[in-house]
């Protein structure tokens, strides 16, 4: 499991001088965004899918620990771009 990638910002084609840092990433596969806010919001699903589309990975989990339970506060996001539609 490798949780300290830093992901560079590329920009049509142009590398820019900034990382993003996902909080955990699981075998090239799955990306896990931790939050403790009141409610999750398209931000953070936007911010999730950044990184999703950055790295290449399919799919990721938002969690948001301020729930009573947790199950309550976990939100798959998959990148819609793998998705053939017909």
């Amino acid at each position: 499991m490798d949780t300290t990638r830093r992901v560079p910002l590329v920009y049509k084609s142009l590398k820019l001088d900034t990382f993003y840092c996902p909080d955990i990433i699981v075998n090239d596969v799955v990306i896990v965004e931790l939050k403790a806010v009141e409610s999750l919001t398209g931000v953070h699903s936007a911010q999730l899918l950044t990184y999703l589309k950055l790295t290449s990975i399919p799919v990721g989990l938002l969690m948001n620990f301020n729930m009573t339970l947790l199950t309550q506060g976990v939100r798959r996001v998959v990148r819609p771009d793998l998705y053939i539609r017909t």
